[in-house]
């Protein structure tokens, strides 16, 4: 494979590599969206009385719900999504490094590329004059 051709090749690699970083990054904002919706609505229920009603709303309707469920499905809701948090950051570190090593590797590519043009651009013809 050329030089030239390895060069294209990992310069479509890390325009995919940033694609799935901004993929991922967009991802993380939406769970740190939902984290603070849903720490909001921990601290709602934390000042509610037991003489309080608790709706869910489940479709156009309003369904009646148990305080202790709600709050409980809140927290596990915190639980899952914090995890998530920390599985999106971990691919972010992973694609970061991955997109890391492509950009090194383009610039030793991009280099031998340039020496190689800069060989063949100072090497003596072979012209033949009469």
């Amino acid at each position: 494979m050329s030089l030239q051709a390895k060069f294209q090749q990992a310069s479509i690699e890390f325009q995919n590599l940033q694609a799935d970083l901004t993929k991922v990054v967009d991802a993380r904002q939406r769970l740190d969206a939902q984290l603070s919706e849903n720490e909001l609505v921990k601290k709602e229920f934390a000042s509610l009385t037991p003489e309080n009603t608790v709706y869910k709303l489940i479709g156009p309707i309003l369904v009646k719900q148990d305080q202790d469920d709600a709050k409980n499905n809140v927290d596990r809701r915190l639980d899952f999504i914090r995890g998530e948090i920390r599985r999106v950051e971990g691919q972010i570190k992973d694609i970061e490094e991955k997109q890391e090593k492509r950009k090194v590797e383009l610039v030793q590519l991009q280099t031998a590329l340039q020496q190689q043009a800069s060989k063949t651009s100072t090497s003596p013809s072979s012209t033949i004059t009469a």
